[in-house]
């Protein structure tokens, strides 16, 4: 039986790390080069932890479904990065940043591991720098800063309102440096579908090669997942289409405990959903909020074009409930204040559900050139898509599926509960609660990538020897025909119901009843749901083509069946909390004013569950919260 075990070091939270790496085991540099070590997907997290485990001298395989590691969805991040650098001269530190985070995730993060991120944040922006990443700067040459969600410092490091594109650049550089000096060994079009597992660790992983079909096992010392998040479960999100959970569940199965399921974010600024037809949401970054004004008008079921509606007839509401932070609260609270909104009958646009973010005030402060050049690629990208000029008219926002907190559970090692198996950046659950604060995400992608993984994974080989992994070893082809049968069942139910008819139908379960908000009653009925779905897919699914050619109907079957079953304990996950957190919000938990409620004696703590076998309910098992340096609280950011 798996026991949870940290691994949190002790003594004081600023010394923790420090300590940590000085008594973790080294591999001489001579031996390194004994070891095979497995990246799947080349996002921010994976491409850094492969390009530097390669300059270690470790044989690096890396692993992404993209044609190019340059397609990983890390692109799509657009606001900025997180580091307590303090140029502003602000007041920020690496504890107010600690602090601001572990705050921002409503208290249900460990203290160790964001101290630990707050830490070596500002290592990330001078690695970032050295490798040519084209951050703006001030005129003096510093580098420049803007506020984010949950901060009352400028701590967001940005290029324009595309930097994770710049960032994601610059760790493929990185990464392609060490595919030119044969350290790295690139797959792409390739699809992780099992772990193998020998003697109860992680050696290897089978594939499929996505242009041909062909299924084939790789092996290796230890495997690190950098797969991203699960907000697909959702159907319509801000992730690429992609985007899928399928290496992380696979290995949920295998014996990788599935943490904090239910935490998934719910970003306030994204362009409204405009139709059936739509397949993902548009994400307007978060940094609009430093200088856009969200509004509604103050009468219910007001239609009148904004121009025509007069200042004292507008409700600035998050300024009017948060003067303190004002546009500028974290996330979830932006969100949640923006449906209650519109629940009220206040949305504006088309369908009611929306409110405005308008800049008039900025452009008449700053001028539209400035304006322009902060915010211009954003602004040209909200205008193709909707057809509206957001410099002469306020944008249409409303909240959609952004961003999972939860994920495969790790110790402080970043190791999962299957030793040598690693999650790293979105796809573990380690460093943000509840609710991740907006410019983290990157934070913690790199952070995992170029400054924690390189020290714990080799903590793990030096115990192991240096003896290659038999890629003959049963297990090898046992995990194979295991995919094989699973590819062969999906082609043999040749049903007339759509994979995305499936996927569509649980992300409207999951909407309306593990969203934005959740009771018992409607949670009670996502599980029916969700379980007749899921026999309606085993006998309807219609699944096109054959095994052995490229086949999106296939690549997709199997990752909607997962979907299906994160799904349902996700749902199992939100009924489990009888609380309020983050964004987590349970109806039957808020404060008077509607805040989220949070049951800091009976739910402080990290919900793992364990997969007992299909069709059989999971095992919670419970990683206490210790919080000796954060004092819990109820969250204010009036």
């Amino acid at each position: 039986m798996t026991k949870l075990d940290s691994k949190i070091p002790e003594g004081p939270v600023a010394e923790k790390w420090t300590k940590h790496k000085f008594n973790l085991k080294l591999v001489n540099p001579a031996n390194k080069r004994k070891y095979d070590i497995i990246v799947v997907g080349t996002g921010l997290a994976g491409a850094s932890a492969a390009a530097t485990l390669a300059e270690l001298g470790y044989n690096v395989k890396a692993f992404c479904f993209q044609d190019s590691p340059r397609r990983a969805h890390s692109i799509a991040a657009q606001g900025g990065i997180n580091a307590a650098k303090n140029y502003q001269n602000d007041g920020d530190s690496i504890f107010r940043l600690f602090y601001d985070t572990v705050k921002g995730g409503d208290y249900r993060a460990r203290e160790g591991n964001v101290y630990r991120l707050a830490e070596v944040s500002v290592n990330i922006i001078d690695q970032c720098v050295a490798q040519g990443v084209p951050f703006a700067r001030e005129y003096g040459g510093l580098l420049d800063n803007r506020s984010f969600g949950g901060a009352q410092v400028s701590r967001t490091f940005y290029a324009r309102g595309q930097t994770g594109q710049q960032l994601l650049l610059g760790a493929y550089s990185a990464l392609s440096r060490q595919i030119g000096l044969g350290k790295v060994k690139m797959y792409s079009r390739t699809e992780m579908l099992d772990l193998v597992m020998i003697d109860g660790a992680a050696k290897g992983i089978v594939t499929r090669d996505l242009v041909t079909g062909e299924i084939a096992s790789h092996a290796g010392h230890a495997v690190l997942l950098c797969t991203g998040g699960y907000g697909n479960v959702f159907y319509l999100s801000t992730n690429a289409q992609g985007s899928n959970v399928t290496a992380a569940w696979r290995a949920h199965k295998k014996g990788a405990f599935f943490a904090n399921p239910c935490f998934t974010q719910i970003h306030p600024t994204c362009i409204p959903v405009s139709g059936d037809h739509q397949s993902k949401l548009t994400l307007m970054s978060e940094s609009l909020r430093n200088d856009g004004r969200v509004w509604v008008p103050k009468k219910v079921g007001d239609k009148r074009n904004p121009s025509e509606i007069p200042e004292d007839e507008r409700d600035y509401f998050l300024e009017r409930k948060y003067p303190s932070f004002g546009n500028l609260v974290p996330r979830d609270v932006a969100s949640r204040n923006a449906k209650e909104q519109c629940d009220a009958n206040k949305g504006v646009g088309s369908s009611g559900l929306a409110v405005y973010l308008d800049f008039a005030d900025a452009i008449k402060r700053l001028g539209e050139n400035s304006v322009r050049a902060k915010y211009g690629n954003l602004f040209d990208m909200y205008a193709q898509i909707t057809g509206e000029n957001p410099y002469k008219s306020p944008m249409r926002i409303y909240p959609a599926v952004h961003y999972t907190m939860g994920g495969l559970w790790v110790d402080y090692n970043l190791m999962t509960t299957i030793p040598g198996l690693y999650a790293l950046g979105e796809a573990n659950f380690s460093d943000h609660g509840a609710n991740r604060l907006g410019a983290s995400a990157l934070m913690q992608g790199l952070a995992d990538g170029y400054f924690v993984i390189p020290y714990t994974v080799g903590d793990y080989l030096a115990g192991l020897g240096t003896k290659p992994v038999d890629k003959n070893h049963p297990a090898f082809k046992e995990a194979e025909d295991k995919v094989k049968a699973l590819t062969k069942k999906f082609l043999s139910i040749k049903g007339t119901k759509s994979v995305t008819h499936y996927h569509r139908e649980l992300g409207r379960i999951m909407w309306d009843y593990c969203g934005m908000a959740r009771n018992a009653e409607g949670l009670t009925k996502a599980k029916g749901l969700i379980k007749d779905l899921k026999e309606d897919f085993w006998k309807n699914v219609k699944v096109l083509g054959e095994g052995e050619e490229l086949n999106q109907s296939l690549e997709k079957a199997g990752r909607v069946a997962d979907f299906i079953e994160l799904g349902a304990l996700m749902v199992e996950d939100a009924l489990n909390r009888n609380e309020s957190c983050g964004g987590h919000f349970r109806e039957e938990y808020q404060t008077e004013e509607n805040e989220a409620k949070r049951d800091d004696e009976n739910y402080a703590y990290v919900a793992a569950w364990e997969f007992k076998g299909e069709d059989k309910a999971e095992e919670l098992h419970k990683e206490n919260l210790k919080f000796e340096t954060v004092k819990l609280t109820q969250r204010s950011y009036k």
